[in-house]
């Protein structure tokens, strides 16, 4: 589908933009009489800015939203696994359908997905149209029949290259699996040329607990000498980690996935971003599950992380909000290896219209520092996702559907 929009605002420019099939085609002033249009969009008022990209998210947890709080990690994990024991795949469908709708409704067109019932979250994924990297989780308390399925669905996956909904082995975390398993998921991820998602250093517990039981090495080094950290790697909270701990992860390429609201709710602690920084360690932005933050916007969770780090580390430039909008939209697409996240000739076509009408948008001295500072989801007006429209004018396809299947949960029965 070719789609125009006219006259919409590009940072501080009035243009055209034209969406051919799944690229940005021509961003300036479009001849309509040489281009067959199959859709105008009128972006007077208006402005064009990349999506988000959200690297971190246990999506179908948004139907045990509000389940159980104001607990730390380890206590609220007991409560999360027994509740999640009792769900099944098509509870994991309407959850995660649930995820995409918040998602799009504030601008995200990617996520790296944490979970169960795998082929659940990649049917809702590819129903509403969104990209996502569908983790299969692993644990050492899985049997062995589980394991090796899961594996088999890897090496079967489809590979076509066009295909926006891919998958990744996750081994949840150091607590849960062994060195063995998280070399077995490392070499299938090198096989199939897949990313690697796992939970690292997210609390005191984690690290002291590793310290313990081998030899006085933290998280970081333990997988290091594992040999499983690479570019292809990310993982997600990297709270407490050592100088040396920020300095391997530089060295191997490691994605340290920020989730600031999750961190803070759980009170696991600050991530470092000054520390982090200074020895060049790739940073993206995610939201963790809703059960730990507890939604799923990402511009909520830019504002938190600069108001965070400014707070933590005594500076006000300690992360800016041109740095963090370009960790939410350019860093995240680059680390995974899309072809996005900029407005720009040739990329791909995810994006987002922003009503510069909304309340929380005037003025606008600077979009930029609006998006981070002031505003909220509601002034997104649409969503393209690989030149597909899939909210205009606020709405979505299904979306009361989607509402009023999830509203039959209550999780507390």
């Amino acid at each position: 589908m070719n789609i125009l929009i006219k006259d919409i605002l590009l940072y501080d420019k009035t243009v055209d933009v034209l969406i051919e099939d799944n690229k940005f085609k021509t961003i300036g002033k479009v001849d309509t009489t040489k281009t067959k249009i199959d859709k105008t969009i009128n972006g007077k008022d208006k402005a064009i800015l990349p999506a988000f990209y959200n690297l971190h998210c246990h999506a179908a947890m948004n139907i045990l939203r509000g389940f159980c709080e104001d607990l730390p990690l380890f206590e609220w994990l007991q409560n999360i696994w027994k509740k999640e024991d009792t769900l099944k795949g098509e509870d994991i469908y309407n959850g995660t359908r649930l995820a995409i709708l918040e998602m799009i409704k504030s601008g995200t067109v990617f996520f790296a997905d944490m979970y169960w019932f795998h082929k659940d979250v990649i049917r809702a994924a590819k129903d509403m149209g969104i990209r996502a990297d569908v983790g299969l989780t692993f644990m050492n308390k899985l049997d062995r029949k589980t394991i090796d399925e899961n594996f088999d669905f890897l090496n079967n996956y489809s590979k076509d290259k066009n295909e926006i909904v891919k998958v990744s082995p996750t081994p949840h975390a150091i607590y849960t699996c062994d060195d063995k398993l998280y070399k077995e998921c490392y070499d299938n991820a090198k096989k199939n040329n897949l990313f690697l998602q796992t939970h690292l250093c997210e609390t005191e517990q984690e690290v002291n607990d590793c310290k313990k039981a081998h030899n006085g090495m933290t998280p970081v080094e333990y997988l290091d000498n594992a040999g499983v950290l690479d570019n292809n790697t990310i993982a997600a909270h990297c709270v407490y980690l050592t100088e040396n701990d920020s300095k391997i992860l530089a060295n191997r390429g490691v994605v340290l996935v920020h989730n600031p609201c999750s961190n803070m709710k759980l009170s696991s602690g600050v991530f470092n971003m000054p520390q982090n920084r200074k020895y060049n360690c790739k940073i993206a932005l995610g939201t963790d599950g809703t059960s730990s933050n507890n939604n799923l916007s990402m511009m909520e969770e830019m504002k938190m992380a600069c108001l965070l780090a400014k707070v933590s580390f005594k500076k006000a430039d300690a992360l800016t909000a041109n740095e963090i909008f370009d960790i939410a939209t350019k860093k995240g697409a680059e680390y995974y290896n899309i072809n996005a996240g900029e407005i720009k000739e040739g990329m791909q076509a995810d994006c987002i219209i922003v009503d510069l009408n909304n309340e929380r948008m005037v003025p606008n001295y600077n979009i930029i520092y609006n998006m981070v500072y002031s505003a909220d989801s509601t002034c997104i007006n649409g969503v393209i996702c690989n030149g597909k429209i899939l909210m205009e004018d606020r709405h979505v396809d299904n979306e009361q559907e989607i509402i009023e299947i999830a509203k039959r949960y209550n999780a507390k029965n």
